[in-house]
């Protein structure tokens, strides 16, 4: 029977060598804009305003409030949703003049529904009502597929249904309450909560990073255009091959033992 032998450790050598060398390089490389990726990494999920953070923060804290409309950005939204309630939630941007003109009548919405949950113990289907800043929250906004503004979805679990209809109080909380059955829901596959929908958002995640990493090496560190691609290609070449090598390692055949 034919045996089988593992390799030498002098051919192994070579390839912690370079892994080392590697390493090396994308450290060096990292602590160059170490104090650009915090500040890239606040940018891709903060809210822009003020306004915005006291009220996500008002509405994660107290969430039996029965008042408004919450506020959800990428570091509240899938917590906010585990509450095992269904959620109609709001794609806007505060430039769209339909979103500012629509405001106070979902403003009405969202207190008429919480309401419901406050008074009527017996109420069977609880909706909160949201809103996300799409303009800022790009990586929510590819998750879901927002094509415009305003866009609504009604998020019960990990289905997803499309709000298509008129723009009314009236016609909008009947649709959370009753006809969304008659709707049907988007696939999972290609749904915010599918793989295709967090593929989406980790690219325009990764896309915002990438920009603003840019941003503050032009900007702050006062590097030519030319220079801060290059050091951003260096360092995404150097993690690349950081990957290929520790695949490879885990891959690695190893000798069967007797």
């Amino acid at each position: 029977m034919p045996t089988q032998t593992t390799p030498s450790p002098s051919n192994r050598r070579p390839l912690t060598r370079h892994a080392s060398i590697i390493t090396l390089l994308i450290s060096t490389i990292l602590f160059l804009i170490s104090s650009n990726v915090s500040v890239t990494i606040t940018f891709a999920n903060a809210a822009p305003t003020s306004k915005s953070s006291s009220t996500t923060t008002s509405s994660s804290s107290s969430s039996t409030s029965t008042q408004g409309v919450y506020v959800l950005n990428a570091k509240n939204f899938d917590s906010s949703l585990k509450d095992g309630k269904a959620w109609l939630i709001e794609f806007y941007a505060p430039w769209c003049s339909h979103c500012v003109r629509f405001a106070p009548t979902y403003e009405i919405i969202a207190q008429q529904l919480h309401s419901k949950q406050q008074t009527s113990k017996s109420i069977t289907r609880q909706v909160n009502v949201a809103k996300v800043d799409g303009a800022a929250e790009r990586a929510l906004s590819s998750r879901f597929g927002v094509r415009g503004f305003p866009t609504f979805f009604l998020v019960d679990g990990w289905t997803v249904r499309e709000y298509e209809g008129n723009r009314s109080e009236e016609k909008i909380i009947k649709f959370v309450t009753e006809e969304y059955k008659n709707v049907e829901p988007v696939p999972f596959l290609f749904g915010p909560f599918g793989p295709m929908g967090q593929l989406r958002a980790f690219l325009m995640w990764g896309g915002t990073i990438v920009v603003g990493m840019y941003e503050s090496l032009t900007e702050e560190r006062g590097m030519k255009p030319l220079v801060a691609m290059a050091v951003l290609c260096s360092g995404g070449m150097a993690l690349g091959l950081v990957l290929i090598v520790v695949i490879g390692i885990l891959l690695m055949p190893k000798a069967k033992q007797d």
